[in-house]
Order: structure tokens, then C-alpha cells, then sequence
């Protein structure tokens, strides 16, 4: 199945081929976009790499135990984590979530259970400001965290991942500054706490992209920049 160009990312951490596969071909056919991982050393690499927007991770990998990945990803950012383990005893579930885990699905599990867990755990990812469905709304602008859409009115605003990531961050506190430090741990982890301009090119990147979709030129001046520490949304009038 070819991979969809939109969607949320996710992704799958699975030793098992044939259970791996399976789950490719029914996330992808509902539209995610997955990134695939056999072994926990892989997992982090893709983690670094795609930054996904959540993490499907099975506890019972060959090199090292899900709950250290879990731990390492707490270490960066909060991307939603859901747990998929045949590991059924409560003090399991119990570590697992208080190492940072959202969610814990216990194999063997349905598919129509995995995606409302996976849409539920998205949702969150809008914080305060996101009403019901995940849905963030700033006058004209809406973002919807779960389907990781952009719309200006009823046009669809096209942005690369790390953009929308960007946007969703700031946009689920609007008024409040988000300093540059915090953006960097979120969208590219500790590795990149020293590289502010990478967020002063894409904010530009969004404003431009923005501005070119609302005509009334109110989206313009959304994204205001606190000189030296950070962003902030401005609240709709």
C-alpha cells in the first residue's frame, strides 16, 4: 500500500515481522502515515529522525526492553505513547505508565480498540485549547490535531511536519510565550537545544504560508516573537 502524503505520524515498534506488517497495512489503509521499527536501538533512531506525532511500542523487543525506550523518549519530548504487549500483570501496566507510557493496549487487541486509543491520545496533543475532537480554533484558523489538518476557512493550508508541529505547540496556549528551548525539546529533542534559528526559519515558513491563505491579512501578525526567548500566539480579537 502506498504511503499517504497526510496524516499523523506514527510510530510502530514491533519485533514481530508478521504482527508489524499487519499493522502497517491497516494504520496506513486509514490514512497514518507509519514508520517502522524491529528493535529498540531502531526505534530511537527513527524517533530522532521523524520526531512521529505518537509511538506504538511493544515492550518485548530483542535488544532492550520497551520500558527503556520509553524512558528515553521521556527524557526529549511528550509525544504521545501508547504501549501494544502481550504483558498482561498489573505491575507491568503500571510501570510502563508511570514511566510515561498514555496508554497501555493489551495483546491481543482490535483494531477498532487501537484506533480509538490512537485518536484518543492525538486529541491530547492540542492541550487546554483543543475542544472536543482535538480540534484547536484561532478566528479564521483551525488546526485539527488528531487528522493534522490547517485550515483557513475552508482552505487547507499545506505544512511540512515539523511546521505543523510548531503551529500545534504554540496554538495550545494561545497569549502564552513558548520559549525557543522548549520548541527545539519538542519538535527536534536535546540534540538541537543550541540551534534557534531552525525555529526562526520555519516560523517564518508559517507565517508566510499563513498570510497567503487569508485574504483579510489577519493571520499575518498570528505568530509574535518575544526578542530572545520565544513565541507566542496572539488571541483572536
Amino acid at each position: 500500500m502506498t504511503e499517504p502524503t497526510g496524516g499523523p505520524t506514527l510510530l510502530l515498534v514491533e519485533d514481530d515481522e508478521g504482527t508489524r506488517a499487519e499493522l502497517v497495512r491497516n494504520l496506513r489503509g486509514h490514512g497514518y502515515r507509519v514508520v517502522e521499527a524491529a528493535t529498540a536501538a531502531a526505534a530511537m533512531r527513527a524517533w530522532e529522525a521523524r520526531r512521529p506525532d505518537a509511538v506504538l511500542l511493544d515492550l518485548g523487543l530483542p535488544d532492550r526492553d520497551g520500558l527503556d525506550v520509553i524512558r528515553r523518549i521521556r527524557k526529549e519530548g511528550t509525544v504521545p505513547i501508547v504501549v501494544l504487549s502481550a504483558r498482561d500483570a498489573e505491575a507491568t501496566k503500571v510501570q510502563a505508565l508511570e514511566r510515561g507510557a498514555d496508554d497501555y493496549v493489551t495483546k491481543p487487541f482490535s483494531t477498532a480498540e487501537l484506533h480509538a486509543r490512537i485518536r484518543a491520545v492525538l486529541r491530547r496533543i492540542g492541550g487546554p485549547a483543543a475542544g472536543p475532537g482535538g480540534v484547536i480554533r484561532n478566528g479564521s484558523l483551525t488546526i485539527d490535531t488528531a487528522a493534522h489538518e490547517v485550515r483557513v476557512d475552508d482552505e487547507v493550508v499545506a505544512l511540512v511536519p515539523r511546521e505543523f508541529q510548531i503551529l500545534a505547540e504554540l496554538m495550545a496556549y494561545p497569549g502564552r510565550l513558548v520559549t525557543r528551548g522548549r520548541l527545539l525539546r519538542a519538535v527536534w529533542g536535546e540534540a538541537y537545544s543550541g540551534e534557534d534559528h531552525y525555529v526562526h526559519v520555519y516560523v517564518s515558513q508559517i507565517r508566510k504560508k499563513l498570510a497567503a491563505a487569508d485574504p483579510t491579512g489577519g493571520l499575518a501578525n498570528l505568530l509574535v516573537a518575544e526578542p530572545g526567548v520565544g513565541y507566542r500566539v496572539r488571541n483572536p480579537p
